[in-house]
């Protein structure tokens, strides 16, 4: 076994993201709305261009089948509009009026409160942390890469 202080700061580590996680699945519970529904709203939010599934399955690191279901969903409930793509196969997500409705009461307050929380650390304080667990999730994936066949 490992060192015990390393140990511990790993199971702190963890604890630390099922708690931030819980954060998220706690607000898209109240909010109604599932935790793939609510990152694909975040991320038809955030970004410029209408996304394709593809890029939304990359975004969220989500099978194709979960995102697929989240956004027939969102389809049926009128939430979203799929039209078609650069070819056949794709179709581009975009938000009907009654989707950015729902944005506007769900993911646009979630978005001020992860923008206060940020703004709440330094700039220091943001860059050292962003840039740790950057570094972190890098070496897990190598090592998971390498390790793991």
């Amino acid at each position: 076994m490992r060192e015990n202080k390393i140990v511990k700061r790993l199971s702190q580590y963890n604890e630390i993201i099922k708690e931030n996680d819980d954060i998220y699945r706690g607000f898209a519970k109240k909010m109604g709305l599932s935790e793939c529904g609510l990152w694909i709203l975040y991320i038809l939010r955030t970004e410029y261009t209408a996304p394709v599934q593809s890029a939304i399955c990359a975004c969220l690191y989500e099978p194709k089948q979960t995102v697929n279901s989240a956004l027939k969903k969102m389809e049926a409930e009128g939430y979203i509009e799929l039209t078609p793509g650069s070819d056949r196969r794709s179709k581009k997500i975009s938000l009907t009026s009654q989707g950015i409705r729902l944005c506007e009461e769900t993911v646009d307050k979630m978005i001020e409160m992860e923008l206060d929380a940020m703004e709440a650390l330094s700039e220091e304080e943001q860059e050292t942390f962003l840039t740790l667990f950057q570094k972190y999730t890098d070496l897990l994936k190598s090592l998971f890469k390498d390790k793991i066949r």
